[in-house]
């Protein structure tokens, strides 16, 4: 992903529209109408050798010919010139481009290729960005510019809104004007052959201008550089979406439209949550979306108490909280009493709070004030109808006094037509969410909470005791290389099971047999009662062919099952070979839940975990949740409580828990058992049993990529093993350097504590004497695709760190973190930032120059330009540190900093202490 020249098509100083024109209804006069309407300050210069002014502008024949070089271009021309267009454009020095119009993935040049690549290719040598093809164009209206053929004057506002679909985008731009809502930036990006998603998301999150985020898409074309844009801009303005292709046969009209792999649509729900991006599912639901973001508060938790002067909106808005996954708050009995000495009688007991028809200001103000001191109330609803006791407008008003006094949410819903208005237009002076209808309101308040949830999955630390374990890799690639080998990309079950048991995850033992007799053998070795399974390859699920027998209890019902099996084969799936038969121990752990995880690849975000209940009819109950790999505790946990057999899994009447430990940690060994096998292409246990003895897994099947092949890159960068090592400091004491991790989130707030407040000056540019916990999470929860950061970390109690093994992380019981390096990539991979410190107890030992050769060599190795920092100019150690290591100390525009800079391209290798290992 890049940023490079985008500010050309947000804010340029001058357009060209090559192709503008005078014939009523081409793009080309729309375009240059749209310009000059729009008040545009820089110059706008149309192009065209068939006439000499459009829209009462001086035209000129080529670009060639303008009289100063435009940063962006509107090409509007014919199909079959564009590539032409766009090459001319790039030599006269125009930066970015917007390839207006439809038609260039569809039409080819005499080479084959369609002129959308020709344009892309026509592009590269001068380094032009483009919009498009199949774009409608791109509003800004900060700068004035509408540089597309949208028939609606957009106001200007604060929310960008993104769109693969130009006719999305013109109906987005229509309600939006309808309901006086403005936007930054507009802006279709169609087919996406070069600026996309990501690199908009970059730009539009480190803008001032912009508070929120509005995405429709159809398709992503890099899930990695989709996935780590989104991430890091929900961190700091709310990201939303709708995501169209729901259904197979929206799926297919998307690929048709945009000519992307489109994925499996509940893979992209789970990418979305992952990112941090609320998914909603209509226009109007996601600026509603918006301002309830804006407006509202973040509720605790989901549950809702409702106040109103009738029953029937009352029941409406239990109605759609049920349906939304909320919860109706139970009132206390304490709420019930302060409620029964001020309401009349009739009034409903209970939640909703039904006051009456007949109730006026006084009654709501009364009755509000008592719900918001209800702590199990996240939140309330206050409803009112029209009726003749009571304005509207002054029970409006007593909410907005009752919001001053309280940190609680309050959400309202005035219903009614012009009747409401007044009392509608006091809320919303008033900074509070209102909503037409009391589902509207039940949906804005689910919004808040679900966003809510994604958000605090974006900052949760895992246990600080991760889930550790040390697979034997290299086995579990034996076991596939075997396979392919003999040419098969479907493992045995045996196989399987070994690539699980590299994992740790416990399987029970499984033999194969031949014949009837090699079976009766087997079964005596592991003992009765046995289970027989038929082995073939020509059959994917034994229970299709019914093709197991339990609980078998000598040799002769071995001999009489085989026989069975050996027969329903033949019957039920004929041509199928009876490659022999699976011996197993009889398991009998009556309470145990049946649970499936599978490993399934999506043609866009490659693999993706399923979890879910298991068993023969798991694909009738069809209770699964989907997860993006790599996971830790937290995630694979999140991803649990997502299922309907979770609160099975929690026990219920004389059943116990199962362990959850357990299961989740299985999940996360299938998690890294994707990382290190790229060969594996899906997987599946089915079932994984699972009680409050622990798992045990009973069936398993993993396929690989035929020959050679291997996935491609996964959606999220894992933990980079790679970069782990064990250095000898100064005073002989072995420390370990390593990636961050989400569980040293308590370690690091151990780490400030030890640093003293000169050295908090040196490193944070002022004073801080604790770090929240969502502040600690951004230097913990790192995206390794966007930034690094090195810890280094040893024991004092006497232990020592042992050896690194390669891809196994070491035992660092007894380690503190004592030292970190921090570098943060710019959106075009082309400078760093750096920060370094070390605890202020160690300095002396080598730590800081160890830390910075790391960075350094890290950054030489991702093809980073120059490495920048910031530095106190009273930071004498520092700053020596820097020339050693090569840094040239400049003056900044602070007086009291210098700035630091290592140009990669210039130095060579850092210098290194000696004694490491």
């Amino acid at each position: 992903m890049t940023i490079r020249n985008l500010d050309a098509i947000f804010d340029p100083k001058a357009v060209a529209v090559i192709g503008a024109s005078t014939r009523p209804g081409s793009v080309g006069r729309m375009v240059m109408r749209n310009l000059l309407d729009g008040g545009f300050a820089g110059p706008i210069m149309p192009v065209n050798p068939r006439y000499n002014s459009v829209e009462g502008v001086l035209a000129y024949r080529t670009i060639a010919d303008l009289p100063v070089t435009p940063d962006l271009a509107l090409i509007c021309t014919p199909p079959e010139q564009v590539p032409e267009m766009v090459r001319q454009a790039g030599q006269r020095g125009v930066r970015a481009a917007v390839l207006i119009g439809a038609g260039l993935g569809r039409t080819y040049t005499a080479g084959g290729a369609s002129l959308a690549q020709a344009a892309v290719e026509a592009a590269r040598p001068t380094g032009l960005r483009l919009v498009g093809p199949n774009t409608l164009g791109l509003v800004v209206p900060k700068v004035g510019l509408n540089a597309s053929f949208a028939p609606a004057r957009v106001p200007r506002g604060r929310i960008a809104f993104l769109t693969q679909s130009g006719a999305i985008g013109t109906a987005v731009m229509d309600h939006a004007v309808a309901h006086g809502i403005g936007f930054s930036a507009m802006i279709s990006l169609g087919d996406c052959r070069d600026v996309g998603f990501a690199d908009v998301i970059d730009y539009l999150a480190g803008d001032p201008a912009t508070r929120a985020i509005l995405l429709y898409v159809e398709a992503i074309d890099s899930a990695r550089r989709f996935l780590s844009a989104a991430r890091a801009a929900a961190r700091n303005k709310p990201v939303l979406a709708i995501k169209s292709g729901r259904v197979p046969a929206g799926a297919r009209a998307a690929f048709t439209h945009s000519g992307a792999a489109t994925g499996e649509d509940e893979v992209y729900e789970a990418a979305l949550r992952r990112a941090g991006i609320l998914r909603v599912g209509e226009i109007d639901e996601l600026f509603d979306a918006v301002e309830t973001l804006h407006r509202l508060q973040p509720p605790r938790g989901d549950r809702l108490a409702i106040l109103s002067n009738g029953g029937g909106p009352g029941v409406m808005a239990v109605d759609s909280l049920v349906a939304a996954g909320g919860s109706l708050a139970e009132l206390s009995p304490e709420t019930v009493a302060k409620l029964d000495g001020v309401l009349p009688g009739v009034w409903s007991g209970g939640n909703p709070v039904d006051i009456g028809g007949d109730s006026d200001a006084g009654r709501y103000a009364e009755a509000l004030d008592i719900l918001l001191e209800d702590k199990g109330a996240d939140a309330v609803l206050v409803l009112h109808a029209p009726t003749g006791v009571a304005d509207g407008a002054d029970v409006a008003r007593v909410v907005t006094k009752a919001a001053e006094r309280t940190r609680r949410p309050i959400l309202t819903s005035w219903l009614g037509g012009q009747g409401a208005a007044p009392a509608r237009r006091v809320l919303n002076e008033a900074g509070i969410a209102t909503y037409d209808t009391p589902h509207h309101a039940v949906r804005g308040f689910m919004h808040r909470v679900g966003y809510r949830r994604i958000q605090d999955m974006l900052m949760e630390t895992p246990s600080s005791v991760p889930e550790t374990f040390t697979p034997d890799v290299a086995a579990a690639r034996a076991v596939i290389a075997g396979a392919r080998a003999q040419g098969r990309s479907r493992l045995t079950e045996i196989e399987a099971g070994r690539i699980l048991g590299a994992y740790g995850i416990a399987t029970i033992e499984t033999r194969f047999a031949a014949d009837a007799e090699a079976a009766v053998a087997a079964a005596a070795a592991l003992g009765f009662p046995a289970v027989l399974k038929v082995a073939s390859s020509g059959i994917t699920h034994k229970s299709e062919v019914g093709g197991v027998v339990v609980d078998l209890q000598n040799a002769d019902e071995v001999r009489g099952a085989a026989a069975s099996l050996a027969e329903r084969l033949r019957t039920r799936a004929p041509g199928a070979p009876l490659d022999g038969f699976l011996v197993q121990r009889m398991i009998r752990r009556p309470r145990a839940h049946e649970l499936r995880i599978a490993v399934i690849h999506d043609p866009v975000f490659g693999p993706v975990i399923s979890f879910g209940q298991g068993g023969t009819a798991e694909e009738l109950v069809d209770d699964r949740e989907l997860a993006l790999p790599p996971l830790n505790t937290v995630l694979a946990r999140e991803l649990m409580m997502r299922t309907r057999v979770h609160k099975l899994l929690l026990g219920y009447r004389d059943r116990p828990a199962a362990d959850l430990d357990e299961i989740s940690g299985v999940l996360i060994r299938v998690a890294q058992m994707v990382v290190d096998l790229p060969e594996m292409r899906g997987l599946d246990v089915n079932p994984l049993i699972a009680d409050d003895m622990g798992v045990l897994v009973l069936d398993a099947h993993v396929e690989v990529f035929p020959g050679s092949g291997a996935r491609g890159p996964l959606a999220i960068r894992p933990y980079p093993l790679d970069l782990v090592e064990t250095v000898t400091m100064a005073d002989g004491r072995h420390a370990v350097l390593r990636p961050i991790r989400p569980e040293d989130e308590p370690g690091h707030q151990d780490f400030v504590r030890h640093l003293t407040p000169e050295d908090i000056r040196y490193r944070f540019f002022g004073v801080v004497r604790e770090f929240s916990h969502t502040e600690m999470a951004r230097f913990t929860q790192i995206d390794y695709d966007r930034e690094m950061a090195f810890i280094a970390r040893t024991r004092f109690d006497g232990g020592d760190i042992p050896p690194v093994k390669p891809g196994v992380l070491p035992d660092e019981t007894g380690a503190e973190t004592v030292g970190v390096v921090r570098v943060v990539f710019d959106p075009d991979a082309v400078d760093a930032e750096f920060a370094v410190v070390v605890r202020s107890d160690l300095k002396g030992r080598g730590l800081g120059i160890r830390l910075m050769n790391k960075v350094i060599a890290y950054c030489r190795a991702r093809g980073i330009h120059r490495i920048v920092g910031q530095v106190l100019r009273d930071n004498r150690p520092m700053r020596k540190l820097m020339v050693t290591l090569g840094f040239t100390v400049r003056d900044s525009l602070e007086d009291d900093v210098v700035e630091v800079v290592l140009d990669l391209r210039k130095t060579a290798e850092s210098p290194a202490p000696p004694a490491s290992r």
